[in-house]
């Protein structure tokens, strides 16, 4: 069996389509202008649930060392995140995200779903039912994807 398909679903197609939709999803315009590493890292913290290491986001973020340290070094001269002590390692700290972090994904949130509002209405109703079908696969697609980092 190719690699690329399973049963019914072309995964060559699906990786195609989802890479164009992300290709334009990334560019809407959007009223906070931060780099793309900065909106990753803050969307990371966010969505984590809880804190984390300087090393587990140099991993997550593919960013080097020196590279994530600077960039939490803006973010948190910025107020949006905080270094804390790790209570289970005198030796290191913690990554925080705090509200003024939390509100920049709201903000991106809400800037992508008006720029697609239109563009949703574009489609056909069975356009439209296919992506809400799609939605309960896709968010645990999104899961175990998390896993694998």
């Amino acid at each position: 069996m190719d690699d690329t398909s399973n049963d019914d679903l072309d995964v060559d197609a699906f990786t195609t389509a989802i890479e164009n939709f992300n290709r334009f999803y990334i560019r809407l315009p959007m009223l906070e202008k931060l780099s793309f590493t900065t909106l990753s890292v803050l969307d990371t913290l966010a969505c984590g649930g809880s804190p984390m290491r300087l090393t587990d986001l140099t991993k997550t973020e593919q960013v080097s060392q020196p590279g994530i340290t600077q960039l939490v070094t803006r973010l948190e001269r910025d107020g949006l995140v905080e270094r804390r002590p790790d209570p289970s390692d005198g030796r290191a700290v913690l990554v925080h995200i705090t509200q003024a972090g939390r509100q920049i994904g709201r903000s991106r949130h809400d800037d992508r779903t008006r720029h697609l509002v239109p563009l949703i209405a574009q489609l056909t109703t069975e356009q439209r039912q296919a992506i809400t079908n799609a939605l309960p696969a896709l968010a645990r697609l999104a899961e175990l994807g998390r896993g694998l980092s």
